[in-house]
């Protein structure tokens, strides 16, 4: 398997491009996997805090451009989804998980090189199967207002209550705090919650618990849990294999994925983990925020000028 390093190297032929690469192994995953394969990839972590970078409405205009490239016969194989990003708009990622939906059907699996977060993973979540490695990683699905925690203004309001009525001199103290809040703020973080924990509780109920007895309760266990501030302890908190396993989260670990010799990879890990350092330096070495990209065709979401 290259390495970022060996990537780069491989770059000073004049033959070979970034883009080349990365429809050459695109290409390769579609033959090992017999599957429809869109790559989403965000610079957050080469460009971190500028607006783009996160999910939002413009990805689903990436996405049919994808689908229309991809012929029928391949869409009917299935979809893997190459997932790394920061997370974003629930809005926007309920949206695409209806599109993604009504063109793949549940056929859908969601492979993590390295980072989903967030709505990130409440996309994974959407999916039959997740496939990650050692080095992968979910995270918590409580949304954020302004990287503002909901849990944590409603918790803080609630101990502001409680404080209050215990001691009312606190009152004070306390007005200072909430003053700073929007006055509708409050019920949008609550609204935000019960929005997030519906969405992706109906997800796991109606494809990768499906066929499970106790759905209800496995998928209400699994949102009850990575939307649980008190177990999560932070928004960007990084939640690896072992422990999405334990929640009974369908998680299959590219490590022990078949040897299969496909070209120039050995495995389903070699051939995913090449093709994510490749967008890793392509995403490092360009002004692109976001791209999307089948093996038929590809699209810039956005350009960050420096």
């Amino acid at each position: 398997m290259p390495t970022w390093s060996e990537v780069i190297n491989k770059l000073k032929d004049p033959v070979d491009t970034l883009q080349d690469l990365q429809k050459h192994y695109l290409n390769i995953l579609c033959q090992y996997t017999n599957r429809t394969v869109i790559a989403y990839y965000s610079a957050f972590l080469q460009k971190p805090g500028i607006a783009g970078e996160e999910i939002n409405d413009m990805d689903k205009n990436a996405f049919m451009q994808m689908v229309a490239g991809i012929p029928k016969e391949e869409r009917e194989k299935g979809l893997d989804l190459i997932l790394h990003t920061p997370g974003g708009d629930i809005a926007a990622a309920e949206s695409l998980v209806y599109y993604l939906r009504s063109i793949f059907g549940m056929d859908i699996r969601v492979i993590v090189p390295q980072m989903a977060m967030s709505a990130g993973t409440m996309i994974a979540l959407s999916s039959k199967e997740i496939l990650m490695g050692k080095e992968s990683c979910l995270g918590p699905i409580d949304p954020q207002f302004g990287g503002v925690s909901c849990y944590g203004v409603v918790k803080e309001f609630n101990q502001a209550v409680e404080d209050v009525r215990r001691n009312p001199s606190s009152a004070v103290i306390w007005a200072n705090i909430i003053s700073k809040y929007h006055p509708t703020f409050l019920g949008d973080c609550q609204n935000a919650i019960e929005w997030g924990k519906k969405i992706v509780t109906q997800w796991l109920i109606t494809n990768m618990f499906s066929t499970k007895e106790n759905r209800e309760i496995l998928a209400n266990h699994v949102v009850s849990e990575l939307s649980n501030h008190e177990t999560t302890f932070a928004h960007n908190r990084h939640i690896h294999v072992a422990e999405l396993q334990e929640l009974g989260i369908n998680v299959k670990e590219l490590e022990k994925s078949p040897k299969l010799q496909k070209e120039d990879c050995v495995d389903l890990q070699d051939c995913i983990l090449t093709l994510h350092h490749i967008y890793m330096q392509f995403l490092a070495s360009t002004h692109v925020l976001k791209i999307v990209e089948s093996k038929y065709d590809s699209m810039v979401i956005n350009m960050h000028s420096s």
